[in-house]
């Protein structure tokens, strides 16, 4: 069971874990040992509550197929299970930051106490400058 939150969990039918080969370079290793982890899950099929699957559906994310498939393929580890786990991990990160509701943002306006500070510092700095310049006899 993959825990997405305290009250939503996904089923371990509902990934399709494979191991392939990993790529890159690894010496001998790489050509013996399926390593690499191909994550599949779908979407549409899922258990997941109507809202997580709209949210994550609108998402336009790379991983995410047009069929509604995503598709996570981990080899950063030497070893499966640590693939496996971070497969997992990433599809979990995927999925919470996708139903996280964003704050709104309140338009704010600078003060005018900001405003004079800065248009003071603007016109020292200026004349600081302007002191650099050649003397005129």
């Amino acid at each position: 069971m993959i825990n997405l939150s305290h009250d939503v969990q996904l089923g371990d039918w509902e990934v399709e874990i494979t191991a392939i080969r990993s790529q890159g370079a690894g010496g001998q290793n790489v050509n013996k040992v399926s390593s690499a982890i191909h994550l599949r899950f779908n979407i549409n099929a899922s258990s997941l509550p109507p809202f997580f699957k709209e949210r994550l559906l609108a998402l336009s994310d790379q991983r995410i197929t047009k069929e509604g498939v995503i598709i996570i393929k981990a080899q950063s580890y030497r070893t499966q299970e640590m693939n496996r786990e971070d497969a997992v991990k990433r599809l979990q990160e995927l999925i919470n930051g996708a139903v996280t509701v964003q704050k709104r943002r309140r338009p704010t306006k600078p003060t005018k106490g900001s405003q004079a500070r800065r248009m003071d510092s603007k016109t020292k700095r200026g004349q600081h400058k302007a002191l650099r310049g050649k003397v005129d006899m």
